[in-house]
């Protein structure tokens, strides 16, 4: 499976991306994806995830009503629209792919799945 992220750039605080990762190598729909985000100097963390479906989603605290995660499995893209963004929301953004039974565990650490990640600065 290879995962690609785009659509990383420079915005104002109070102002909106869309990030997309497009996944090949595998049906797409068999598996979960989920966001996370490294600052500088932080660890890596979950933002958000859904289900292979797209029916679920798993946001962490600070984005919720600001972030929304969703998936075309026919398109094998998924998509984080992040509005209202805020400067503590710069950091390097990846997409990442979720083997997953009958649990969908999304705030796991040891997803399968990595995508090279894409940066997202947010200007004061």
């Amino acid at each position: 499976v290879q995962l690609q992220a785009s659509g990383g750039g420079l915005v104002r605080a109070g102002g909106s991306l869309r990030l997309s990762c497009a996944a090949s190598g595998r049906t797409f729909s068999t598996y979960g994806v989920g966001w996370f985000r490294q600052a500088p100097g932080n660890e890596r963390e979950f933002v958000a995830a859904t289900t292979r479906t797209g029916l679920t989603t798993d946001y962490t605290d600070s984005v919720k009503g600001r972030f929304t995660i969703s998936r075309d499995n026919a398109k094998n893209t998924a998509y984080l629209q992040m509005s209202s963004l805020k400067p503590e929301d710069t950091a390097v953004y990846y997409c990442a792919g979720l083997n997953y039974g009958s649990f969908w565990n999304p705030r796991r650490k040891t997803y399968d799945y990595w995508g090279q990640g894409t940066q997202v600065t947010v200007s004061s």
